[in-house]
């Protein structure tokens, strides 16, 4: 069998092969053997890409030429605190940073919609009953709705699903707790949330979410039970 460092040799000198190459694009796929690397590279530059789409290709290959020279700027140790310190902070934050003007763009392009203090941007189609509004956390919710990604992918529908999520208020997501505060039963809310007040950074792949997915939520509320007391 071929061991990963062989592997692991290929990819380092398929990459470096085509980082020092000039006026790219003109590569000719002779052969299976041209067909697999120009695979190996797509792959190589679509990790790349979801890691981080700003990323400077040609930073990239400087480093790995200097590995393999072994004349690199910086240390193994400097360059694993930069590159966690980068992931776990920066990268996080310029997602906050996005997310916060894309909610933010949403509301002033449209009045109808109004923000919370978590960043949950919403507005409501159909206020319901104001008799029947879920308010305390004890208090049980009936509810069919579509949940839907930044770019109009649907993720989950309870109608196409053909059924009505009952939950007691406070074992919902912080985010949908404070939709379903807004409007009694029979009301319907439009709401963004944010990552945040929704998934967060473990997201839901069961649904196909993303980790720090901004997510569009169309809520109908069916019915509200409100909680009582019992001696």
């Amino acid at each position: 069998m071929i061991r990963r460092s062989a592997i692991a040799a290929l990819l380092l000198a398929v990459v470096v092969s085509a980082c020092s190459k000039k006026g790219g694009g003109n590569v000719k796929l002779r052969n299976d053997t041209d067909s697999v690397a120009y695979v190996i590279g797509m792959n190589i530059g679509m990790n790349l890409h979801a890691m981080d789409s700003t990323i400077n290709a040609a930073a990239v290959c400087d480093g790995i030429r200097d590995a393999l020279a072994g004349q690199t700027k910086l240390t193994t140790d400097e360059a694993r605190n930069y590159y966690l310190r980068y992931m776990n902070y920066t990268l996080p934050e310029k997602a906050r940073a996005y997310e916060e003007q894309f909610l933010a763009d949403i509301a002033k392009s449209n009045r109808s919609y109004a923000r919370t203090t978590s960043g949950v941007t919403y507005t409501v189609a159909e206020v319901g009953d104001q008799n029947l509004v879920p308010t305390s956390d004890r208090d049980t919710v009936a509810v069919r709705y579509v949940i839907r990604t930044a770019d109009g992918a649907e993720k989950y529908s309870s109608y196409a699903r053909g059924d009505t999520l009952r939950s007691a208020l406070g074992d919902l997501r912080r985010g949908e707790r404070e939709v379903l505060k807004l409007v009694g039963k029979g009301g319907r809310v439009d709401a963004w949330l944010p990552a945040a007040a929704a998934y967060g950074a473990d997201g839901k792949a069961e649904w196909g979410i993303g980790p720090n997915a901004t997510l569009r939520y169309e809520m109908e509320v069916v019915d509200v039970v409100k909680f009582t007391h019992r001696r």
